[in-house]
């Protein structure tokens, strides 16, 4: 066990472990910075992961504050990764260029982390490599995702969720589904009930998702035009392709069927 009273700021975080990751491959001044953003978001992955495990328990549990909590968490975190956006674009064309052919066949796209993430908000399609390659990832696909866990947590508060969609093969993509819909509807028609609230939350992690596809785009947009991407991707073309493809697509959808509360549950809820 550890001598808590001799345990040092630098000792506990691993400071000598953790400053010493940093090794740029050239001399340009940008590169330690792109560097060090680059590692900035895998932790941030880390902890969104680490945080999606806990919402999707807390779900399940039928824990509603705590799901609240954790949801909000995931949402302020995806914020600040896209805040970290404007620290990468003070960074020039001709500046990146100074280093980028260092860079080789590496490409953020290769981000098991972020693969991981989005397997979990529900995304299946994986290239077939990407699966054989990553146990983990593997493991993320065959389990239910965040917006299967949301479904059991409203069905354990009593609203009408399908049954065919709670016993579904979660291995499978999501579609959406009109009865799911109609649940969502009753769950936002209790505006001040947990369900609607939890759900709010879930919808702005999955505009968070979105907002940083969007920045990521833009940045790699202004950095490198329509240049191939490192590693042979796409680059900004790929990028664009993956815009406005929701994780939860019915709790958008469903905003087009909600009803205006009715004069007497305005006065109910009034000041």
């Amino acid at each position: 066990m550890t001598d808590s009273p001799t345990m040092t700021y630098g000792g506990y975080l691993r400071l000598d472990d953790l400053l010493s990751c940093q090794e740029p491959r050239t001399t340009a001044h940008d590169e330690l910075l792109f560097v060090i953003i680059h590692q900035v978001y895998e932790l941030w992955f880390k902890q969104i992961l680490h945080e999606s495990a806990l919402l999707q328990r807390r779900l399940e549990e039928g824990n509603s504050a705590g799901s609240l909590h954790t949801a909000r968490r995931i949402a302020k975190i995806l914020k600040t990764v896209v805040g970290q956006l404007d620290v990468l674009e003070t960074m020039t064309p001709r500046q990146f260029a100074a280093f980028r052919d260092e860079l080789g066949t590496s490409s953020g796209f290769q981000s098991g982390q972020f693969r991981e993430i989005e397997a979990v908000l529900g995304r299946r399609a994986f290239p077939a490599s990407d699966l054989r390659d990553d146990a983990r990832l593997q493991a993320a696909v065959a389990r239910p995702s965040m917006f299967d866990s949301l479904l059991r947590y409203l069905d354990g508060l009593g609203f009408p969720v399908p049954r065919e969609a709670l016993g579904r093969d979660t291995s499978r993509p999501w579609e959406p589904d009109a009865g799911v819909q109609k649940a969502l509807v009753a769950v936002y028609a209790d505006e001040s009930g947990p369900g609607a609230e939890v759900c709010e939350a879930l919808v702005d992690v999955d505009e968070g998702i979105q907002e940083w596809r969007y920045r990521h785009l833009k940045m790699v947009e202004r950095t490198i035009g329509a240049k191939i991407g490192t590693g042979g991707s796409a680059g900004a073309d790929y990028l664009r392709k993956t815009l406005f493809a929701p994780a939860f697509p019915d709790l958008w959808e469903v905003r087009s069927q909600t009803e205006p509360a009715s004069t007497g549950e305005v006065s109910a809820h009034g000041a």
